[in-house]
């Protein structure tokens, strides 16, 4: 395991309260410190990553875990709006949704999407699919320092 100095920063671009209670906890018990922000939709979620409103001083998150069903705007939107932001464009998301269309695989990797995680139905299998998350990106990837 590699050692932090710092907690990373995750951003969860989630409205679903039980997935984002879920994935607090799988989190929470990583042995990487880490602090989970929560945006449960697109609109919270432009906002949190522009340090606007409410999120006026919020930190530059490491990772995005981005769902792409949600409300206001949706995930598809935020995927393009990040990577073609300059002062956003390196952080990378994993898309982590329920779609297994074809359309939103493909359409999420060609607006630059660094992943996509099909979210499993089953109790067990979500842990286990945010578990790998964690493991490569917070302990086997290197990520950009901001």
């Amino acid at each position: 395991m590699m050692l932090i100095d710092k907690p990373v920063e995750i951003l969860l671009v989630e409205d679903n309260e039980g997935d984002i209670g879920l994935i607090e906890e799988v989190f929470e018990e990583a042995k990487i410190r880490n602090n989970i922000h929560v945006a449960e939709d697109g609109e919270e979620a432009i906002l949190f990553l522009r340090g606007e409103g409410k999120f006026s001083g919020s930190p530059r998150p490491d990772i995005i875990l981005l769902d792409l069903n949600l409300p206001k705007k949706d995930g598809r939107e935020v995927l393009r709006e990040i990577k073609e932001d300059n002062n956003l464009k390196n952080i990378p998301v994993v898309v982590l949704t329920t779609s297994r269309a074809e359309k939103d695989i493909l359409r999420s990797y060609e607006l630059h999407a660094n992943a996509y995680v099909t979210k499993p139905l089953d109790f067990d299998h979500l842990i286990k699919v945010v578990k790998s998350i964690e493991n490569f990106w917070l302990e086997v990837v290197k990520l950009p320092t901001k």
